[in-house]
């Protein structure tokens, strides 16, 4: 039963993350043609129906596995073949150590609600965002064309820029919830501050929440930060890229989207955390109480980081039309001058306060 268990939540997060990061590539055409004031995406219908445009994901999917698959002459078929799936494999391993729930009984059992229970999840995390570099680097370089080299080399620079102001902005998390677990740092944002508010990141450590988003969205590549695959410029790493190859890089941009949101409401919206639902249903501080059984917690909170993740994607999107792309000066002066001084900063100043408030 244990085995089915764990099986069942690799299906529930595998098809979460993926159905999500299919939903995007749809959002992305008709926010974008909302703002722009225009129709977007509504072509592609089946027996008639088109239903908002929605079957174009399917038409995509189609698109992907039906074109010619094209690798260059001069290029390293091997890398060239192995450069996305390592992008996506990295991408998706990423999401096995952050709880989308928290611990039940259903039926005797202990059920928790992530796939790997690290007591160090968050360096697990930033571990495998980091390797998905490799992946970049080689499509660039096994195209065996230098606009291609060109992305990939500017991937590398903006990745590694940003993951160690991504590092440094998650400190002062640490410091004040005292623990590298994602599943403990969840239960700790379940606390009451002076009786009544949620313990929050967003609330313990602002700054840290605008410097990690603002670097997640740089580890997207994505507009604003979209240097690497600038399309009015160099093309980026894929240039040389067609077929399901091309669309596995294209949808682990949409992933690592999904993940910086994951990553963001776990560390700075509460995650799973619905204020004042506790396993036995909801207890105001302000007197009375609601019971509720095991499993309609589990779905209320399960609902609710589901729910964040999705509007903290909605904000994405917003950004990634609403901003200019940086010129690549702009882009590491911002990094390296501007948010790392201030993450340097906000963990001095998080050391401050915890030393003069204590626990």
């Amino acid at each position: 039963m244990e085995y089915a268990i764990d099986v069942g939540k690799v299906l529930f997060w595998f098809s979460s993350i993926m159905g999500l990061a299919s939903i995007l590539t749809w959002m992305e055409r008709k926010q974008s043609a909302v703002m722009q004031d225009r129709i977007g995406a509504n072509r592609a219908d089946i027996f008639g129906f088109r239903i908002l445009g929605l079957f174009h994901i399917i038409a995509d999917s189609i698109k992907m596995f039906t074109k010619q698959d094209f690798v260059p002459a001069q290029g390293n078929r091997i890398l060239h073949t192995v450069a996305p799936m390592i992008a996506l494999f990295f991408a998706l391993v990423g999401f096995a150590a952050v709880p989308f729930g928290g611990t039940y009984e259903i039926a005797g059992y202990t059920v928790s609600l992530q796939v790997l229970d690290l007591n160090v999840g968050l360096l697990f995390v930033f571990a495998m965002m980091s390797m998905g570099i490799y992946g970049f680097v080689l499509g660039g370089w096994a195209s065996a064309n230098n606009y291609a080299l060109l992305g990939g080399l500017r991937a590398s620079g903006q990745m590694i820029s940003y993951e160690i102001t991504m590092g440094a902005t998650v400190i002062g998390t640490i410091m004040v919830y005292g623990t590298l677990s994602l599943q403990q740092m969840n239960i700790a944002q379940g606390e009451l501050l002076f009786g009544w508010i949620p313990a929050w990141g967003i609330l313990l450590q602002p700054l840290g929440c605008i410097l990690f988003v603002t670097a997640a969205l740089a580890e997207t590549k994505r507009v604003p930060f979209d240097v690497p695959e600038g399309e009015s410029e160099i093309i980026g790493y894929f240039v040389e890229y067609s077929g399901m190859r091309f669309g596995m890089f294209f949808l682990t941009d949409f992933i690592e989207t999904v993940l910086a949101a994951v990553l963001t409401t776990t560390l700075f919206f509460g995650g799973w955390q619905v204020p004042y639902l506790y396993a036995g249903g909801f207890e105001f501080p302000w007197g009375g109480s609601f019971e509720l059984p095991v499993v309609a917690v589990m779905l209320l909170q399960v609902g609710a980081f589901m729910a964040k993740v999705f509007t903290l994607c909605f904000i994405f999107l917003l950004i990634r039309w609403t901003l200019p792309r940086f010129r690549w000066d702009q882009l590491m002066r911002l990094g390296w001058t501007i948010m790392l001084p201030l993450s340097i900063l906000n963990i001095v100043v998080t050391g401050v306060v915890l030393l003069i408030v204590g626990n």
